[in-house]
């Protein structure tokens, strides 16, 4: 006879009754963490990952039989099944249709999520009071072949310093992975076109102090061995995985929030579903004043309108991304007949 399962469980969050079943399921096999211990994981890391998620439409990650089986991309809550107490915020995709996506009001929506195989919260970067206007502008620095997270740090601290000159800041985290991410929180005026404008500005900013380590070439072949910043995690529909957000590796890591002196000596890798609880009771959150002020960009939009007078304009969109004003063409350099040899 088979092992016996282990009972369905009730649970209240945040005033409400999350349904956790089948707790003993394996979602982890390699470090043997099961579904139960997902679901406590987010409820131990509560206030850190509501600061990431509170009133933020998301995308859902989920994986039903663990990290090793199908996996989807919720984009839509269901009409039924639902709990009543579950909210949603109404979002436009670039091809214009609309989804009804969850919108964390309280940890139960992220307790629900993880009941339902959640591992990877994906938000937008706007406010269901602003679905429109994004209020964090994030910069994604994507390690590629030859770099690694060492690469990723060290762009993130050039970075910095442009922030300082600028007079914002920027909150690190790790990815998850070999990446790390930067946030900054800035007031809700603008379009996901502007935003996405914003960000290459500064990410070409960026590669002219630091050529050697930092591109912005959309296209692989060009990049070389430097950290990618994927100025397209700003184009509408796109998401990152949120701060304290589970990711789906063997080591089942977490995108961890950290501060900028620790940043440059950390281990991706030592940020997982085990320590991060621990981390975040002893030391508190590293993002813990990112929603204080919201940043005018009008410097960055500055800084795009000067480089468009200098010839370098939009860059390409995401490939399921409908064209774009302005954009260039989405040809691979190495098979554009068109381009000067």
């Amino acid at each position: 006879m088979g092992a016996t399962k282990a009972p369905a469980e009730e649970i209240e969050v945040a005033g409400h009754t999350v349904r956790l079943s089948s707790p003993d399921r394996v979602i982890f096999p390699k470090r043997g963490f099961t579904k139960a211990d997902v679901f406590h994981y987010y409820l131990s890391v509560g206030d850190g990952i509501m600061r990431a998620l509170r009133d933020r439409p998301t995308t859902l990650q989920r994986f039903p039989d663990g990290v090793e089986g199908e996996m989807f991309f919720q984009k839509r809550v269901p009409s039924r099944g639902v709990p009543p107490w579950v909210r949603t915020a109404e979002i436009s995709f670039p091809s214009g249709r609309k989804a009804a996506e969850l919108c964390p009001a309280d940890l139960a929506h992220v307790a629900w999520a993880a009941q339902m195989g959640t591992i990877v919260f994906h938000p937008w970067p706007v406010r269901a009071t602003h679905v429109d206007q994004p209020d964090e502008l994030r910069i994604d620095l994507d390690p590629q072949p030859g770099t690694d997270f060492a690469h990723a740090a060290r762009a993130a601290t050039e970075l910095r310093a442009i922030l300082d000159e600028l007079g914002v800041t920027g909150w690190p985290k790790t990815s998850g992975g070999r990446g790390v991410h930067v946030y900054l929180r800035i007031q809700p005026r603008w379009t996901f076109v502007e935003v996405r404008r914003a960000t290459i500005a500064l990410a070409r900013e960026l590669g002219r102090r630091r050529p050697d380590l930092v591109t912005t070439a959309w296209w692989k072949e060009e990049r070389g061995e430097r950290v990618f910043v994927d100025y397209n995690q700003m184009a509408r529909d796109r998401t990152i995985a949120c701060a304290y957000s589970l990711r789906a590796t063997a080591r089942a890591t977490v995108s961890t929030p950290v501060d900028w002196a620790e940043l440059p000596d950390v281990d991706p890798d030592d940020f997982d579903l085990r320590t991060v609880p621990e981390r975040l009771a002893q030391r508190g959150d590293p993002h813990a004043g990112v929603d204080d002020t919201g940043w005018d960009i009008t410097p960055l939009l500055e800084w795009a309108e000067r480089d468009a007078a200098a010839g370098e304009g939009d860059l390409p969109y995401p490939p399921d991304h409908p064209k774009m004003p302005g954009e260039p063409k989405r040809v691979q350099p190495s098979k554009d007949r068109d381009r000067p040899r």
